[in-house]
């Protein structure tokens, strides 16, 4: 995480909201801004800290999932995989926005499946903030910036940390439902500077209601295709896009709030990142044991959403991940 931390007080001093309005909307009670650090350089950390707890040397691609790259070209994946001391191997973007890191999950999966790789780290980080209204009062405090990462290796599908089934999907026809309309190719050649639209704009109410649906659905298709029912989920990770469709979603699977990772009353909503932190907060917190499964959903603006199933891998019980 960035260090500088802004707490609901901070937001409220400024704009026409409030620490109970925001708390009770969206669970959130704070949230880390990156103030002079990059996607680059918290992606740089999240790696190589994951990379440091696998103990690997080698790696054979790097997969960053980010919506906030530092460069709208080049990708910031290789200029990570170079700061970590990789060049020559495969590293490359992928954008999701808040379901990249499933998405960039499922693509290491599938490097590996296909003996491309036997090595990969799978970073989700954003600087979502620099996206965002500043004087909004809602996306300005739903957002936070951060990283997480975790590493893929080559291995048998009965042990400890394997991946076991993923489902993604989209629905490019609501594209305008979350949009930063301003920035890219349309914008630069299509309108003039008075009318671009550098901010993100979000339709709440539907946001709302695609998130429950297609979360839901995702997370009941890809528990199907792993031959798990609800009840045989360990731990429910969902992305923490607000408390009010966590809890939704939770309800609609019948996974009770004892199986629940929720963190985002410290973090905000950190869009790609927001999976691995909550991961990781939970791996902290002892919620996380070796072999036991695990269940990721997600949903973001493209519309694009996707879930995966996993059982924990062994990892050092005394390290802690964040």
């Amino acid at each position: 995480m960035p260090p500088r931390r802004v707490p609901n007080i901070e937001l409220a001093a400024r704009l026409d909201t409030s620490d109970a309005w925001i708390r009770d909307r969206l669970g959130i009670a704070a949230r880390h801004v990156a103030a002079g650090v990059s996607t680059v350089d918290l992606a740089t950390e999240a790696g190589g800290r994951a990379l440091e707890m696998a103990g690997y040397g080698a790696l054979d691609a790097v997969v960053l999932a980010t919506s906030t790259p530092d460069r709208l070209c080049p990708a910031s994946a290789p200029e990570v995989a170079a700061r970590l001391g990789y060049t020559g191997i495969a590293a490359f973007d992928v954008n999701a926005v808040c379901a990249g890191f499933v998405h960039a999950l499922a693509t290491g999966n599938a490097l590996i499946r296909g003996h491309m790789a036997d090595r990969v780290l799978v970073i989700g980080a954003d600087v979502f903030t620099t996206l965002v209204d500043p004087d909004d009062r809602l996306t300005a405090s739903i957002f936070g910036d951060g990283a997480g990462a975790v590493v893929l290796r080559a291995g048998s599908p009965d042990e400890a940390g394997a991946l076991r089934s993923f489902d993604l999907g989209s629905d490019g026809t609501q594209v305008a439902t979350v949009e930063v309309p301003g920035g890219g190719a349309r914008d630069r050649l299509g309108l003039p500077v008075a009318n671009r639209r550098p901010y993100l704009v979000m339709d709440g109410p539907a946001v709302f209601q695609r998130a429950v649906r297609e979360m839901t659905g995702s997370s009941r298709r890809v528990l199907a295709r792993a031959g798990w029912g609800a009840a045989a989920v360990d731990r429910f990770v969902p992305h923490q896009a607000n408390i009010r469709i966590i809890r939704a979603v939770a309800e609609e699977l019948g996974i009770a709030g004892d199986r629940v990772t929720a963190n985002i009353e410290h973090v905000g909503n950190t869009v790609a990142a927001s999976i691995p932190l909550a991961l990781a907060d939970a791996h902290d917190g002892g919620l996380l044991g070796a072999g036991q499964r695990v269940l990721v959903t997600s949903i973001g603006a493209g519309l694009a959403w996707g879930s995966a199933v996993f059982t924990w891998p062994e990892l050092d019980g005394k390290a802690r991940l964040r």
